[in-house]
């Protein structure tokens, strides 16, 4: 007896309009032609690009004429357009664009930090409304998997704190500076000399892309609404070659560190707390050893413990690569008439201001160099209820001056500071030489 088993019948094409062909655009149509046969046999259907939205067309030689147009809002509003990928950055016209896709029942696939960190919220509702995907890995440490198992792997877990280097181009400036000795200016130039920094490098350099990302990271892992604006921002402009010698005398070293961590207060009651600023970490933390403009994110977990995510955090290649994981993913779902997850905010904690999150500090001071110094230092920060855990002072060859440096214990943010104003305004003090937060002291 002999049975015959039928094919299945070939799902109609996903069709995909691309809003954007840069760097990332161009490398994600390079994977779309190049590996269509695979993407065709992993998402049970083939993946076909139908219309690429870009502002000069002239320019894009490589792509077929025929799939280029400077009408974005119309491509999307095509009848025929299953997913919309959009690589083209910034808040509008994209919110507006994708807003519209979502509510259309596109699905979407964006690498778009600044727009998830800052409308994240509507993009969602927008989604939910319509039974639309959104997805996202790219927007947030490049080709590193991070999102998704947070979103889905960690769904069944506690997320305690996420902290990481988020951000390739200050990650190698102190890298830079660490190795050479040079200081932050030689460093960015050098940066900027090898295309690892942009011609204006203010949104990496003053902390805002790092902070977008730690706000989507937030939201992800403690499954409450966080924006860029709740996010307390520091850059790198202010770190000097002393402060990386400093923190290599005392076997540390300095990495500009987007930091979220779940709190809980005296009375029970939690809440998130969203960073993003240099550190101080000990060379033995798993975050030490990031070097370059490689990105890293250290996850802590009751159940799973201590995970790391490590790799190539930019770049068009690696980030192409994430978005094309997202296009398999919600192809997929379209393909079974299903839907990925959907925003999960429900724990609605409110944030913690800056003021009130608990750090720990090493300062370094220009003192004169008499007996009763360090007790006058040591009063202030008693005064203000912070406790003291690590003190040096060292005083110079003919010279009426020493180097003092504190180390204190966590307290709140806000007590530290107003120590070292303090601290500041003492007669015995010449100078405040540095202040930098130090993390990572549990590991």
């Amino acid at each position: 007896m002999s049975s015959t088993v039928s094919k299945p019948t070939a799902a109609e094409p996903i069709k995909v309009a691309l809003l954007g062909c840069g760097t990332v655009g161009t490398e994600v149509v390079r994977l779309l032609h190049e590996q269509a046969d695979d993407l065709a046999a992993r998402v049970g259907a083939p993946v076909e690009l139908t219309g690429i939205a870009v502002r000069r067309p002239n320019k894009h030689r490589d792509v077929p004429a025929e799939l280029l147009t400077t009408d974005a809002a119309a491509l999307v509003a095509r009848a025929d357009v299953d997913v919309v990928v959009e690589v083209i950055g910034g808040i509008e016209p994209v919110r507006t664009l994708l807003v519209d896709a979502l509510s259309a029942g596109k699905s979407v696939v964006t690498a778009n930090k600044a727009l998830l960190a800052e409308n994240g919220g509507e993009l969602f509702t927008a989604a939910d409304d319509s039974g639309a995907d959104l997805y996202f890995e790219a927007a947030v440490a490049g080709a590193i998997p991070l999102l998704r198992p947070l979103r889905e792997s960690l769904a069944g877990d506690r997320i305690t704190r996420v902290m990481g280097i988020v951000n390739g181009t200050t990650n190698y400036i102190l890298s830079a500076m660490e190795a050479t000795g040079s200081g932050y200016a030689e460093a960015l130039e050098e940066a900027s000399r090898l295309g690892y920094a942009e011609a204006d490098p203010t949104a990496d350099v003053d902390g805002f892309d790092a902070a977008a990302k730690a706000a989507i990271l937030a939201s992800i892992a403690f499954h409450t609404r966080v924006t860029a604006a709740d996010v307390h921002r520091e850059g790198i402009s202010a770190v000097t070659a002393a402060d990386i010698a400093a923190a290599r005398s005392l076997g540390r070293t300095v990495k500009l560190l987007a930091i979220c961590e779940r709190v809980t207060d005296a009375g029970g009651d939690e809440a998130v707390s969203v960073r993003v600023h240099p550190a101080m970490i000990p060379k033995s933390h798993p975050l030490a050893g990031v070097g370059g403009a490689f990105n890293a994110v250290f996850v802590e977990a009751d159940a799973a413990g201590q995970l790391m995510f490590y790799g190539q955090g930019a770049g068009g290649a690696p980030t192409a690569s994430a978005v094309l994981g997202d296009l398999v993913a919600v192809a997929r779902n379209r393909v079974a008439s299903g839907r990925g997850p959907r925003e999960s905010a429900y724990a609605e904690l409110p944030v913690r201001p800056m003021g009130q999150t608990e750090t720990a500090y090493h300062i370094s001071l220009d003192v004169a160099d008499q007996p009763g110094v360090l007790t006058q230092v040591a009063a202030v920060f008693a005064e203000h209820g912070v406790s003291i855990a690590a003190v040096r002072q060292e005083g110079r060859d003919h010279e009426p001056s020493a180097s003092l440096v504190v180390v204190t214990h966590a307290a709140p943010d806000a007590a530290l500071r107003s120590t070292v104003d303090k601290v500041a305004g003492l007669p015995v003090v010449r100078e405040v030489v540095s202040v930098m937060r130090v993390e990572g002291e549990e590991q």
